[in-house]
């Protein structure tokens, strides 16, 4: 499996980016490329030190020669490359493997029947890597008994539904707020976007709306909004089944002009769970059918289930060396082995 993950790699790429990036200054042997399989192989391996990495791969030198790897690197030496090479180069690799294989991770969607939306859709969610230590990454909370904070890093993803990898990476600490993700330039129109409402911000949605771009998110308790209108649908038994409101938002702008936002509510009854629950889901479409709205949003599971999947398959339990350039070169190479290993 190695070997096919590696055929998936453009080794002049990943040179020319590395030399463009400053990731070559001062290297006599131990080249990007090299730094990237080893990578790649310890995260496969699920190696959680480095001295795990090099036990392991010096009685099979040989067997890594013809990947172009010329010579075992020492702890040292791969210490001092996650450190110093920076990770942009890692980004840039990744990134580049995205635009070259995205057509394929696309295309059994295009072979099934898909609501017409799918295509389009785009799921906007983060999720945290819990480190040791606050001191990289600024920390949010406090452990309930020992009052300290515990350091993390947040990864920002953007993934299209019908390729299931992120699209777009960013890394920040786990006190950031992810709302600076939303960025309605991002986004044409006829596109859909399914969010948390942790990203509810009125301007941005009333600039998505202007540029044509459909969001559904869910509704948090505390919005302030004026109703236009009120349907209830009621079930057999009297019960509610759903309600659509048409709102208006008004977010006060000082020094500026107020924003005003339309949208709808609309609020169902869940009955998949085992207690039947009502969910409100706030987006900007005045027209498509409830159903199509309700499964809209549901598709956002689909980021979920990639997080799951990374942490399941490469759990980050253990960085091997504590500095943010390092750790972030090994989450980029978790990224790297998912995307080759959905391709393959």
């Amino acid at each position: 499996m190695y070997d096919q993950l590696i055929n998936l790699l453009d080794k002049s790429k990943i040179l020319q980016i590395s030399h463009e990036k400053g990731g070559e200054k001062y290297v006599k042997h131990f080249d990007a490329w090299q730094h990237l399989l080893i990578m790649l192989y310890a995260v496969i391996k699920r190696f959680d030190s480095l001295r795990e990495i090099t036990d392991s791969m010096f009685p099979e030198a040989r067997k890594f020669s013809h990947l172009g790897i010329e010579m075992m690197p020492r702890r040292s030496t791969l210490s001092d490359a996650n450190a110093r090479r920076p990770e942009t180069i890692f980004e840039a690799t990744y990134r580049d493997l995205y635009d070259r294989y995205k057509d394929e991770l696309s295309s059994d969607s295009r072979k099934r029947q898909t609501p017409k939306w799918l295509n389009k859709l785009q799921i906007i969610d983060s999720t945290t890597i819990t480190l040791f230590s606050s001191l990289i990454f600024k920390g949010a909370g406090r452990h309930p008994k020992l009052g300290k904070k515990k350091g993390g890093i947040k990864v920002h993803t953007n993934i299209h539904a019908n390729e299931g990898i992120p699209s777009d990476v960013c890394f920040t600490s786990v006190a950031t707020n992810v709302s600076f993700m939303l960025k309605p330039s991002n986004y044409t129109e006829g596109d859909f976007l399914a969010i948390d409402r942790a990203y509810i911000d009125y301007g941005k949605f009333e600039e998505l709306t202007k540029r044509g771009v459909t969001y559904v998110t869910k509704m948090k308790k505390n919005l302030v909004y004026s109703t236009e209108s009120d349907i209830m649908h009621m079930n057999p038994d009297g019960l509610m089944e759903l309600q659509i409101k048409h709102v208006t938002f008004t977010k006060k702008v000082k020094d500026g002009e107020d924003v005003i936002h339309h949208a709808r509510i609309i609020t169902y009854a869940d009955t998949k769970k085992k207690k039947t629950i009502l969910i409100s889901l706030l987006t900007n479409d005045m027209s498509m059918e409830a159903e199509e709205i309700i499964a809209i949003y549901r598709k956002r599971w689909e980021i979920e289930l990639l997080f799951k999947q990374l942490k399941q398959n490469f759990p980050l339990r253990y960085f091997y060396r504590e500095s943010a350039n390092a750790i972030k070169i090994q989450v980029w190479v978790t990224l790297i082995v998912n995307l080759l290993l959905m391709v393959i």
